[in-house]
């Protein structure tokens, strides 16, 4: 089974999201299979899509539109053949072979000429013109025909039109259709006409009964100037006031009738053809959803909802650690500060020792605001000595590790107190060995406050 288009999930994205309009489906599996299968949101949007469509025949009408589309295209292009035929036929099969070239040409490029202008408006002026184009007509048809008024086809054609319209690429790929069947039907018209004129004998004038001839002079004159780049011959003033001309002015005259076809005809359509493909091109990125719509912020905010949790702080195993560093003697002041890190409320601070030593008592939950405010304040104050009371009931880790370093470099020396653990040899046996581990056994640490004072001022 061939891999869907982007277009293609692109388009049934959005006819899902047309769909759920009228209501939410049931999309649990759907949702389930999304996250499994794909990584990036956007690609999860369009799994959930998929799956949907396959369970509401999103898919499967899909499927029979593709499979009947170059079929309505070429139903299209034979009438439009046909129809160039007949039109060339009725120019070239009158039984005493005359032609008027003015009514030739009109006939040939009139109608051309009304639904290219009718394009270029949509361009600019109404987006809503693009429905009297030959790529509307196609689009339309090909919906009816696999789908009919029932089904999916009606969402899927809404999904199209309201996605390409969104892109800005509406006028660009119904034109693209629409030239591509021009440029068809003035090859064959072209090619029928090379062949008459080729091997039957045509007189080509031009009648009137109220205009002067010399309109008719400029206006071959004129009309003739673009050919006449591409080297077709444009008859001259004797050749256009003739009332019959000769054989030489004869062949002039058709192959400008024939430059002009193909100058005012065949080239724009061909022109235009390569511009809608060209800004197909450059714009078919936007046929992604659009992650800043209400409805796919809503669907994003579920995958993250069924993601599972992301360790951010995951423990690496035994890491090698660096010796702590230190102040040095001459860059502290004589400040004292005694910090109690991580304390149960039930845990009072400082200890009235400490107060009566002049120590600066702190303490802080240990918030991320709460331990920047205080290593701002020794890097301000850089004081001899801390002490830091931590309760050693509670198992230290890698966020205690960081603080104690954090502290050190930025102190002449820093004691850790294990407050309120006097008999409980189990904690300070843990507390000494995860020192160890950690690379701090240099801290001086204890379960009495008496030997971490000693030596204190």
């Amino acid at each position: 089974m061939a891999h869907p288009s982007p277009f293609q999930d692109a388009t049934i994205t959005e006819a899902v999201q047309l769909v759920e309009e009228t209501g939410p489906l049931d999309d649990t599996q759907a949702m389930r299979e999304a996250m499994s299968l794909q990584q990036d949101p956007v690609r999860r949007i369009v799994e959930r899509a998929r799956v949907l469509g396959q369970r509401i025949g999103l898919e499967s009408e899909w499927a029979r539109a593709r499979s009947w589309s170059p079929w309505v295209l070429l139903g299209l292009v034979a009438v439009i053949v046909i129809a160039g035929l007949t039109l060339a036929g009725n120019v070239l099969g009158g039984s005493d072979r005359q032609i008027n070239v003015v009514v030739a040409l009109a006939s040939l490029l009139g109608l051309h000429l009304i639904t290219l202008a009718l394009w270029l408006g949509g361009l600019f002026v109404s987006p809503g013109s693009v429905n009297a184009s030959f790529g509307w007509l196609w689009l339309t048809l090909t919906a009816r025909v696999a789908g009919g008024r029932r089904g999916q086809a009606p969402v899927l054609l809404r999904a199209v039109t309201r996605l390409l319209n969104r892109a800005r690429l509406l006028p660009w790929a119904l034109g693209f259709v629409s030239h591509a069947i021009w440029t068809l039907s003035f090859a064959v018209v072209l090619a029928a006409m090379l062949f008459a004129l080729a091997f039957r004998n045509y007189t080509l004038s031009w009648e009137t009964t109220i205009l002067e001839p010399d309109f008719f002079v400029r206006s071959v004159q004129l009309l003739g100037r673009a050919p006449a780049c591409l080297g077709f011959p444009v008859p001259d003033a004797q050749a256009v006031l003739s009332p019959l001309a000769a054989a030489p002015s004869q062949r002039a005259w058709a192959l400008w009738l024939t430059g002009c076809i193909v100058v005012y005809g065949l080239l724009p359509r061909v022109a235009f053809v390569l511009l809608c493909a060209a800004v197909w091109q450059m714009r078919k990125k936007a046929l992604r959803p659009d992650l800043s719509q209400p409805y796919f912020r809503k669907l994003l905010a579920r995958f993250d909802a069924l993601a599972p949790p992301h360790i951010v702080d995951a423990d690496p195993g035994h890491l090698p650690h660096l010796a702590p560093h230190r102040l040095a003697a001459g860059d502290t002041t004589d400040s004292l500060m005694a910090v109690g890190f991580e304390l149960p409320d039930e845990l009072p601070w400082p200890p009235a020792a400490l107060d009566m030593l002049g120590a600066q008592a702190v303490r802080i939950d240990g918030s991320a605001s709460a331990r920047r405010g205080l290593l701002d304040t020794l890097a301000r104050v850089r004081p001899r000595r801390v002490l830091v009371g931590c309760h050693a009931a509670s198992s230290p880790d890698r966020g205690t590790e960081r603080f104690l370093r954090e502290v050190m470099a930025l102190s002449g020396e820093c004691r850790l107190w294990l407050f309120g653990t006097a008999a409980d040899d189990t904690a300070r046996q843990r507390w000494h060995a995860w020192l160890g581990e950690a690379g701090l056994d240099g801290l001086q640490a204890g379960d009495a406050l008496e030997p971490m004072l000693h030596g204190w001022t």
